[in-house]
């Protein structure tokens, strides 16, 4: 466990945390005026490793070259020249600190940090954080990595590391669709992201997506976005729990460790795609939920039809922003058929493209 600390005045600034995987879904912005849950789970924290927040320069500004030493690939709006390392809490579990009145911009409903750090040190006024609430935004409190320092704390220790110990398989995570038949952000969080990978790992060519949950996700995607066609690279789940499949898929969908962030690693030849944990947990052991508490319980193989199973009311739409972020930050689309696509998903009205 940690506990983080005013770098100025060693106030503590946070309830003891444990570090887990930065979720995908971090920096979405999701639908229009929606009031969205808290990012992190209570007694968690998350690292993003990639500089975000002000000061921010065009990329008319930077140029391609000094973009590419960043990490960027492909034009962008703006860069992030902000530290990174930036850590993520629930703002439940912040202590000590005060809002900075001048600071308390926001676009609707709340605070969006475009004016900076509008948390700081109750004790030495220090500016240590940055708290989001607007509509649209994942609440979360951001402590600047050159504001605090972590600090051993006492409590229970941390999960196991391992794939096995990790039970992945019985991770509870979001369903795909609510009651009301929307799909969830973080699914189409995970879809954007997974889409970039899918395609890098394409190299062009055709895909051969199962049906069900996976096709779902990526079907519609892929069939505009790449050549139809045969042959077809196939794509299947890999990963702990799993028996390997014979023959073996050309391109595997692998979980990232809850805690690590870490993709797991396919044996043989596969390209692997990382996807969330839960979601991966979802596509590798399919299973109707509940949405309503239920006893008993019915044969393998048999689906319940009372309540009805969730169902969509509309085709699932990948999160565009994080898919062009997620593909931008990979060298592969500086080939001229990805750059293509890149391009012409930032220019099109979104999400009529698919």
């Amino acid at each position: 466990m940690t506990v983080f600390v005013c770098a100025g005045c060693d106030a503590v600034l946070s309830a003891p945390v444990s570090q887990v995987a930065l979720p995908v879904h971090a920096h979405q912005k999701w639908g229009n005026g929606v009031l969205l849950p808290v990012l992190m789970e209570s007694g968690t924290y998350a690292v993003d490793p990639d500089p975000w927040g002000p000061p921010w320069r065009r990329w008319s500004e930077v140029g391609e070259d000094e973009a590419a030493a960043r990490g960027v690939f492909a034009p962008v709006y703006a860069l992030s020249y902000g530290a990174p390392g930036a850590i993520v809490v629930a703002p439940g579990d912040t202590r000590g600190t005060v809002l900075i009145p001048d600071r308390c911009g926001g676009h609707c409903c709340g605070l969006t940090g475009g004016d900076g750090p509008n948390l700081a040190c109750e004790r030495c006024g220090r500016a240590v954080a940055t708290r989001i609430d607007d509509c649209s935004l994942w609440q979360a409190v951001w402590f600047a990595p050159d504001a605090v320092r972590a600090l051993p704390a006492d409590g229970p220790a941390a999960g196991p590391s391992g794939w096995e110990a990790a039970a992945i398989r019985e991770r509870p995570g979001p369903p795909p669709v609510d009651q009301s038949g929307q799909w969830s952000p973080q699914w189409e969080a995970a879809a954007g992201a997974g889409l970039a990978h899918l395609l890098a790992a394409s190299s062009g060519t055709p895909l051969n997506v199962p049906g069900g949950l996976l096709r779902d996700l990526f079907g519609r995607p892929l069939d505009v976005l790449l050549p139809g066609g045969a042959p077809a690279r196939t794509v299947a789940p890999a990963g702990p729990g799993l028996p390997v499949a014979d023959p073996a898929p050309d391109i595997v969908l692998v979980p990232r460790h809850p805690r690590t962030g870490d993709p797991w690693q396919p044996p043989g030849t596969a390209r692997a795609v990382p996807l969330p944990a839960e979601v991966w947990a979802s596509l590798a052991f399919p299973r109707e939920r509940l949405p309503v508490p239920a006893s008993g319980g019915l044969p393998d193989g048999v689906l319940r039809d009372d309540p009805p199973p969730l169902r969509p009311w509309r085709p699932l739409w990948p999160d565009q922003q994080i898919f062009l972020d997620t593909l931008a930050r990979l060298p592969a689309v500086r080939q001229p058929w990805l750059r293509g696509i890149y391009d012409r998903v930032r220019g099109h009205s979104y999400p009529h493209l698919f």
